[in-house]
């Protein structure tokens, strides 16, 4: 992989912006996709209607002058010789550009015709001239100080030095049945647009290649975990639980007995589990694991639950010791920030087989950890790890059982082909007891009732979060940040409750100390992105107020309406857009059911948001969408196991390199 330093013109600065969009090796530049497309065609002045954008080409025909403000703005003016005779041109912030557009200079402007001043208001200018065809221009996510010029140029550079070492990921034959493109060609074609015929045809070969190469790790898991020996054969008896259950301070639900049952049934069978549950928010999945880890202390083998966060991790521990007191089950916390000293006895209770339980963090998988008869691997928010950190936890014991826990619901149809390699519970029943959250969506000119809400919250000795979604100002896109709201929210309420704010730049040890600080009602309100959509359970947290609610799929919304409502006391959530995006959030209101929500989310956005922002792991797609390319994925999915399965190709260089890239992540 060849690192962008190592390319032309890329200098430390330019390498430090490109980081900030994801973006490390000429690789993930190369597929550092456009989101949409421009067309640039000459616009017909006399029939455009009024604040409709315009676009014109022509030659620079005056020397552009400059008008300062204060504050450091500025606006660049000058004439534009056109087809349609000349018109005048103004800019703002633009002065820049000065020195380049000289006279008899070919540009193509963007913006708003003002027909009485005979002047475009423009918000953009492009260097050139309209042909008759229209011009397609690829548009990119990016990020202040790299413009779309720069990226476009950046990538063609690539393109044309490292294009001939861009590898193909789709076997020959597969190529030959779709007549499919070479990648190099494909690349080339959605970065320089001849038409939206050729582009429809790149992107599905772009499409069905990053399909196929996720379908053969998911095949090849799978066909790996067939191949395997059995698994531990247990002799118990789910009825070995039936104290323990009866306990129980609350009874549980239907599913929640189900999905337990068909965990026992694994456990006890020689073949070896492989399971996910997916549970709703609140749902009850963490009971079920810890009665499936009592019930493998009770057959006599060790478990183990690794955790996101150390602060979830040691809520679970908490709740373990609270609900299994008295029990003779032995069970240990080993996380990042226990010493060395206090490591040393729990490190030698796994090896001896004394400690029956352990509930940690990446700690669990360190190269000092041994355990005596690892018998049960459970994995939260299982999409949060990488498929190397779980499979490093698994291979800690000789053949455990593994278990895995999302939160996140995925429509059935899609959870069963993303989780191709593993049986798939779902407990969709909440607890009894429960009480659904109420959501309302407000507008912004509403925040005085917003504020009045959280003031009645706030004297009933109640707390609440507030969520913004960005962390920093954004030259893009203007956004309400956490620092902002922090100063409102300070103006409001910061003489008579504390506020503290916590996001995802923040360093592990600070973001856990606020929550803790939070959870003992030391902050009674929290101002977050959505790092807290994984998080400690809060009951004394009644309201959680979502700014910019339009900037979020409708799931990630229904993950962070999750951290209230975790008590008997009443809850609410409110949605405040600007934008009318009611109708997507009506849904919000009308229903607290997660995979009601999720399949809304795949009919609206596809399973691009279905993880929420950049945390899905094994799940980001650069180019592909699981729901409108559904019938790409079906085919990929075929076909790549056919793959893995054909004797003839396991001398395949392809096929060699493709199970080592999935044994490297």
């Amino acid at each position: 992989m060849v690192n962008l330093s190592e390319v032309k013109g890329i200098g430390p600065k330019t390498e430090l912006l490109f980081n900030k969009i994801g973006i490390f090796t000429v690789d993930d530049l190369v597929t550092h996709y456009p989101f949409r497309y421009d067309v640039l065609k000459r616009s017909n002045l006399d029939n455009i209607e009024e604040d409709e954008k315009v676009i014109m080409d022509g030659k620079v025909e005056s020397i552009p002058l400059i008008v300062r403000f204060k504050g450091g703005l500025n606006k660049l003016n000058f004439r534009l010789a056109s087809p349609n005779g000349p018109i005048g041109v103004s800019i703002f912030n633009r002065a820049f550009l000065k020195p380049q557009l000289t006279i008899g200079t070919s540009v193509i402007v963007i913006g708003k015709y003002d027909k009485t001043k005979n002047i475009i208001s423009a918000s953009d200018i492009k260097f050139g001239t309209l042909s008759k065809e229209d011009k397609i221009e690829p548009v990119y996510h990016s990020t202040s100080g790299l413009t779309q010029k720069n990226l476009s140029n950046y990538i063609n550079t690539c393109l044309l030095k490292y294009g001939n070492d861009i590898e193909d990921n789709i076997p020959k034959y597969l190529m030959d049945k779709y007549d499919f493109s070479n990648k190099k060609t494909a690349l080339n074609i959605i970065h320089n647009p001849p038409n939206f015929d050729k582009i429809k045809e790149a992107s599905i070969r772009l499409k069905y290649e990053e399909l196929f190469e996720f379908m053969f790790k998911v095949n090849y898991l799978r066909l790996q975990n067939e191949k395997k020996e059995a698994g531990i054969a247990r002799s118990g008896d789910i009825s070995l639980l039936d104290d323990i259950i009866k306990s129980l301070s609350f009874e549980l639900t239907g599913d929640q007995k189900n999905v337990l049952k068909e965990i026992i049934d694994d456990m006890n069978s020689s073949k070896k589990m492989n399971r996910i549950i997916e549970g709703d928010v609140g749902s009850g999945k963490t009971i079920v694991a810890f009665l499936a880890m009592y019930y493998n202390a009770l057959c006599g083998y060790q478990s183990a639950l690794m955790a996101p966060t150390e602060i979830l991790a040691i809520q679970h521990y908490n709740n373990f010791k609270s609900l299994f007191k008295g029990k003779k089950v032995n069970v240990e916390l080993l996380t990042g920030s226990i010493t060395k000293k206090d490591k040393k006895p729990i490190y030698d209770g796994l090896k001896d087989g004394s400690i029956n339980i352990v509930i940690g963090t990446h700690a669990l998988i360190q190269d000092e950890v041994e355990y005596n008869n690892l018998g049960l691997v459970i994995t939260d928010e299982q999409h949060r790890f990488g498929v190397n950190q779980r499979a490093n936890l698994k291979n800690k014991g000789k053949k455990p059982d593994v278990l895995y826990m999302s939160a996140t619901p995925i429509p059935r149809t899609y959870a069963l082909t993303i989780y191709g390699d593993m049986d798939v519970s779902i407990i969709k029943e909440m607890p009894k007891g429960r009480k659904p959250v109420k959501t309302v969506v407000k507008n912004t000119s509403e925040v005085k009732d917003v504020l009045s809400m959280m003031y009645e919250e706030l004297k009933a000795k109640h707390q609440v979060y507030v969520i913004a979604p960005l962390i920093e100002e954004s030259d893009n896109i203007d956004l309400t940040t956490v620092y902002n709201l922090r100063d409102k929210m300070n103006l409001a309420f910061g003489s008579k409750y504390n506020i503290d704010i916590v996001h995802g730049k923040m360093a592990s040890q600070a973001k856990d100390l606020i929550m803790n600080e939070f959870k003992q009602n030391k902050v009674n309100i929290l101002i977050s992105t959505t790092v807290i959509e994984v998080g400690v359970d809060v009951p004394n947290a009644t309201m959680m107020v979502i700014f910019d609610a339009n900037r979020f799929g409708l799931s990630t919304l229904h993950q962070l309406r999750g951290r209230v409502g975790r008590s008997e006391l009443e809850s609410k959530c409110v949605l405040i857009s600007d934008i009318e995006d009611v109708k997507r959030l009506e849904i919000m209101e009308n229903t607290n059911d997660g995979f009601e929500i999720a399949e809304e989310d795949f009919k609206l956005r596809g399973a691009g948001d279905i993880f929420g922002t950049k945390q899905s792991g094994d799940m980001n797609f650069k180019i592909a969408n699981l729901k409108s390319d559904y019938k790409i994925l079906s085919q990929a999915k075929k076909d790549s196991l056919e793959f893995l399965k054909n004797k003839e190709e396991d001398s395949n260089p392809l096929k060699i390199r493709l199970i080592e890239k999935i044994d490297v992540k």
